[in-house]
């Protein structure tokens, strides 16, 4: 039984998280170079047993594709090529950026603090895609 990992791709950086081997929960896991993202689940994936990965999938509000959707749905042809037993599946990512943001608030992150910790933004928002997912299943 494998974990999920999640993707909160971005143009610069990428955020990352992971559930728990037995699915229960969503945890940040790392903020990466986004050029690193390949190399870092390939040895990743030689440690930890994933069976699926979640990627989160860019929409403007109203639904249409925004100017990342073209990069995650590259990115998704490329990781099922690379990692062809892995389960790929696309979430909807709206609004995860704002909830990070509040979640970071909310845990009593000063302003100057989540403006020098954007790294920590990223894979919040990670998380919160990576949760919902989890409700879905």
């Amino acid at each position: 039984m494998g974990r999920v990992i999640a993707i909160d791709l971005g143009t610069k950086r990428t955020g990352l998280a992971v559930t728990d081997i037995l699915k229960i929960t969503a945890n940040p896991l790392e903020t990466i170079d986004t050029r690193n993202l390949a190399t870092y689940l390939t040895s990743y994936f030689s440690k930890e047993d994933v069976e699926t990965i979640v990627i989160g999938y860019p929409k403007s509000l109203d639904g249409t594709p925004n100017e990342m959707t073209p990069r995650v749905i590259s990115l998704k042809d490329r990781l099922g090529k690379l990692f062809p037993e892995k389960k790929l599946v696309l979430v909807d990512e709206r609004y995860t950026s704002k909830m990070a943001m509040q979640s970071m608030i909310t845990m009593g992150s000063k302003k100057k603090d989540r403006k020098e910790k954007a790294g920590n933004l990223d894979k919040i928002s990670a998380a919160i895609i990576l949760q919902t997912y989890l409700e879905q299943i």
